[in-house]
């Protein structure tokens, strides 16, 4: 059988997560020849998430710096692709959702006319600076794919306002089918809180909200510390805007524990054990419904409404007491939180990247 060659590339830890199904499912496919390509613009969150998987890429261009600005990363990117496009000679190129590493492996693609398909494709917030530059890398990837894997049918009707409408199709988000595969390998105990304390779990990171309302964010989640009835885990993003600004204002509280990024495994596990979500992650606001876990959202605009439509989710932005008003009602009324927990996830139901894979096999043998 001559087999059809497909490159997919990965940079960040959410990109290596989310696609980790897709290279499983498609090494598993008889016709497909599948190569990793890591461009490390993340390199030590990477390099957890392939072991965990038990992937090794193929190639690695080893990107990171400390302190990169987009401009630069952008430019060595361009520069490294290239060539490896031209040494590769893929018959389809695959990249995951709205970073650098997937707006610069689309670009390349393109100019080197070689199909890209676009995993996660059709989120918007309308909003081309919030978040950024997500928002305005999934615009442009959405131009210069040519299969577009839409996780919702919301998502796919995004594409169709924008004139995209051909190749388009709804497969729902590998993030789950990642979670469930993890959730059965993980161990909660190491992450239960206190006897009769909830666990509050946070995630943000988020470029848009550094400064004043990351300070916030900040002031937010030491008041629902205060309440005394919780332990706050909040594993803190390297970023010196964030990094410095939650060890100021949170550390030495006795009920919030700040730690460093944890792995994947790890993140799993505290997701199961945790009682309440605050994030202003992507990943995470797909995730939480699987495990019954309520989301507050710390943004003002969200490109995965469907979480918030069906219920499971909140947007609350980043004002003080916005957050710690509707995590509060939540922490204090049960019939709230049961409402949101029982959710049914609308991301998807552990099966994307198989229909992925044929969907990929079906058009580079077209």
């Amino acid at each position: 059988m001559n087999k059809k060659r497909i490159l997919v590339a990965v940079g960040t830890r959410p990109e290596a997560v989310k696609m980790a199904p897709v290279v499983h499912a498609l090494q598993a496919a008889p016709w497909a020849d599948v190569r990793v390509l890591a461009t490390a613009q993340h390199r030590q969150m990477l390099d957890q998430i392939h072991a965990f998987f038990d992937i090794r890429p193929d190639r690695d261009l080893d990107l990171m710096r400390q302190n990169q600005s987009l401009a630069d990363l952008t430019a060595r990117m361009v520069a490294a692709m290239d060539p490896v496009l031209a040494e590769e000679r893929p018959d389809l190129v695959l990249a995951q959702g709205d970073t650098t590493t997937v707006m610069v492996t689309a670009l390349a693609s393109f100019y080197r006319r070689v199909p890209f398909g676009h995993v996660e494709a059709g989120l918007r917030t309308g909003d081309l600076h919030n978040p950024f530059p997500e928002e305005m890398n999934r615009v442009l990837v959405g131009r210069m794919a040519s299969l577009h894997f839409a996780p919702t049918q919301t998502a796919a009707d995004n594409l169709a306002k924008e004139g995209l409408t051909e190749r388009v199709h709804v497969t729902g988000n590998t993030v789950i089918d990642a979670l469930l595969w993890a959730a059965e390998r993980v161990d909660t105990r190491p992450f239960a809180p206190p006897a009769g304390k909830r666990l509050v779990l946070v995630t943000a990171h988020r470029r848009e909200n550094f400064g004043a309302p990351f300070e916030s964010v900040c002031r937010a989640l030491k008041a629902i510390a205060d309440r005394g009835d919780v332990q706050l885990l909040y594993p803190v993003h390297p970023n010196p805007n964030v990094h410095d600004t939650a060890h100021r204002v949170l550390g030495g509280h006795e009920a919030i524990r700040l730690t460093e990024p944890l792995d994947y495994p790890d993140m799993v596990a505290a997701m199961r054990a945790c009682d309440l979500i605050l994030t202003d992650s992507g990943g995470v606001q797909e995730e939480a419904p699987s495990l019954g876990k309520p989301v507050l959202v710390l943004r003002s605009t969200t490109e995965r409404p469907e979480g918030c439509t069906a219920g499971a989710a909140r947007l609350v932005g980043t004002d003080r007491d916005a957050i710690v008003a509707a995590a509060n009602r939540l922490l204090d009324d049960d019939n709230a939180y049961r409402a949101m927990a029982k959710v049914e996830n609308p991301y998807g139901d552990g099966t994307a990247a198989h229909r992925i894979a044929e969907l990929c096999g079906a058009f580079v043998s077209a």
